[in-house]
């Protein structure tokens, strides 16, 4: 059973796989902080784009040799293949640790699973720690495998104009794969982020037809994508698909007048969360029924 200290490096390695979001697509968003034989954290790492070194990787060559009998904690399980970058499990079993903690088994593992591999070495394997946390960044990623399509959210501020409306989204852009703007253009949520051949930003607008969208977006690589504004033609074409909406609702005085008797979210949907953005109240609902992974 994983020890206090080790559920602390954890909720670590789940916060800093999140800086991974909007650039490892189409690899999941990892993270991995090492512990040395004492508990003490000496190294941590995640993924930032494919091509690049893996979670397990940077956190090792953080840790250098204090990595030696110590415990890798990671948010999915570690890769058992060779791709662009060699499998991560093979890291782990060179730098010796005795231990490795992982929250997600991932279900693209080839083989017997990275997990089994490490086993097999003789190191002690532990899975589905804090698991529900860390699909609060790894839900998405998990979702496109199982729908084979991108996890769409949809973002606006009601009643706002366009340049409020832009603002009221902006920090959103960059933890998505792919952003749809009101005039139909798409981009990259962080502009040349991914890796090189990893991913194709579609040439917009994606047109009339939900199916034909929806794989559009899923042959680019994308896992994420970010529909921006409340007056989107997308959000019509893909409303069916939209698993996530986020809206910002103005303040308004103690005691007032609602603006109008139409509902805030769209049909369908459950409130999620509701709290203060700014100046604003920030609503996040799910479609009734769904569930990111």
């Amino acid at each position: 059973m994983a020890t206090p200290n080790e559920l602390t490096a954890m909720r670590r390695a789940i916060a800093i796989s999140a800086q991974g979001l909007g650039t490892t697509s189409p690899n999941p968003p990892v993270g991995c902080v090492i512990l040395d034989r004492d508990g003490v954290p000496v190294g941590e790492g995640y993924h930032l784009r494919k091509g690049d070194h893996h979670a397990e990787v940077n956190a090792l060559t953080a840790a250098g040799e204090r990595a030696e009998g110590g415990t890798a904690v990671v948010t999915l399980e570690p890769c058992n293949h060779h791709g662009r970058t060699p499998p991560c499990r093979q890291a782990l079993i060179d730098a010796k640790v005795s231990r490795v903690l992982m929250a997600v088994m991932d279900p693209t593992s080839r083989g017997e699973g990275g997990a089994a591999v490490l086993e097999q070495a003789g190191i002690e394997v532990e899975r589905g720690v804090l698991e529900q946390e860390a699909l609060l960044v790894l839900g998405p990623w998990l979702h496109s495998l199982r729908t084979g399509r991108p996890h769409i959210t949809w973002a606006y501020t009601v009643g706002a104009h366009e340049e409020d409306d832009d603002q009221a989204v902006k920090e959103l852009r960059r933890t998505h794969d792919l952003v749809i703007r009101r005039d139909g253009a798409i981009e990259e949520g962080v502009t040349g982020g991914h890796g090189e051949g990893a991913f194709r930003v579609p040439c917009g607008p994606l047109g009339e037809e939900t199916a034909n969208a929806a794989l559009s977006l899923a042959e680019s690589g994308a896992r994420t994508v970010l529909i921006e504004g409340s007056e989107n033609e997308a959000a019509g074409v893909l409303a069916d698909l939209v698993d996530r909406v986020i809206i910002d609702v103005p303040s308004t005085p103690p005691s007032s007048v609602p603006p109008s008797a139409s509902g805030l979210l769209p049909d369908g949907f459950r409130l999620e969360n509701a709290g203060a953005f700014g100046l604003r109240t920030r609503l996040v609902a799910r479609r009734a029924g769904s569930r990111d992974h």
